[in-house]
């Protein structure tokens, strides 16, 4: 990463927010809570610009949560109980994995399902009697055959998450994000992470999506013995519910500041054995930190 005087601010997160306020369309979800929403828009982080960690407000304490639940998941956690042992808080969960909220998907309390991220990730049930599991497959494949284009991770399983007459949802909250293409270029030991995202909860929910797969790639690389280098992340579904609005004024009414630098733990070479205490963090210079409703 360059030093950080020489970092310049990043606006990207900042120019979304305005988009979506300025040009988006009110709707009406399933959770009751207007929204405004644009479809299709992208970003792009360089990482030698610093970790993406937003600094519009201060999200320090955020930071190794949102790293303990994407670890969970890339190790096939599907439970509440199995997500804290990652470092996961349970509030980032306990509202949406509740015994009533359970039982409609006809899941017992605390799980989040057989559509689940990790169920995705580590075990997708395949025709032949064994769960396939993409990390390691994909991991494995990536340092036999770098120069490939298929290396694909995807959190969707059909027949969980989409629901009609005579098939039942598996799945508390049908995945998000987690659509994965990892492009290796083997002649000079760097890796892109291009990541799609279904629906985006912009003043929520992708703070901690962005740093989730930019920490993924750096994860990723180190395994490897490569440089992760950019992220790219693409959103379909974009939205800032309405009872956010004020929020988002306050955001937008700061200043982004030079990112801070992420560094590994450098004697971790498994991508199921990282741990939130494996990242250290310094140079975070945010603004105040902020609550923000959300919608359940």
């Amino acid at each position: 990463m360059k030093p950080y005087a020489e970092r310049t601010p990043d606006y990207q997160y900042h120019q979304l927010l305005e988009r979506i306020m300025n040009e988006g369309r009110d709707i009406m979800p399933i959770h009751g809570i207007g929204a405004r929403s644009i479809v299709g828009h992208q970003i792009r982080y360089n990482l030698e610009n610093g970790f993406p960690l937003m600094t519009e407000r201060d999200l320090a304490r955020t930071l190794p949560g949102a790293l303990g639940e994407h670890i969970g998941f890339l190790n096939g956690a599907r439970t509440l109980d199995e997500l804290k042992k990652y470092g996961m808080p349970a509030v980032f969960w306990d509202r949406w994995v509740t015994k009533e909220k359970c039982a409609d998907f006809g899941l017992p309390e605390g799980d989040l399902g057989d559509g689940s991220y990790g169920a995705a990730w580590g075990s997708f049930p395949t025709k032949e009697s064994e769960p396939f599991n993409q990390i390691a497959h994909v991991v494995q494949q990536i340092q036999e055959r770098p120069y490939l284009r298929t290396h694909f991770v995807s959190p969707w399983i059909p027949q969980y998450t989409i629901q009609h007459e005579g098939l039942a949802r598996k799945v508390v909250v049908a995945p998000c994000h987690g659509w994965i293409h990892i492009l290796a270029y083997p002649d000079k030991k760097e890796l892109t992470i291009h990541h799609f995202q279904r629906s985006a909860d912009v003043p929520i929910g992708v703070v901690s999506n962005i740093v989730q797969y930019a920490a993924f790639g750096m994860m990723l690389a180190q395994v490897i013995g490569y440089k992760m280098t950019e992220l790219v992340h693409t959103f379909s579904d974009a939205h800032i519910y309405h009872n956010q609005f004020d929020a988002v004024k306050e955001l937008l009414a700061r200043e982004p500041r030079p990112f801070p630098t992420l560094v590994l733990d450098p004697s971790i070479k498994n991508i199921f054995d990282f741990r939130p205490s494996h990242f250290i963090l310094s140079g975070y210079d945010p603004h105040p930190k902020m609550v923000i409703p959300t919608a359940i």
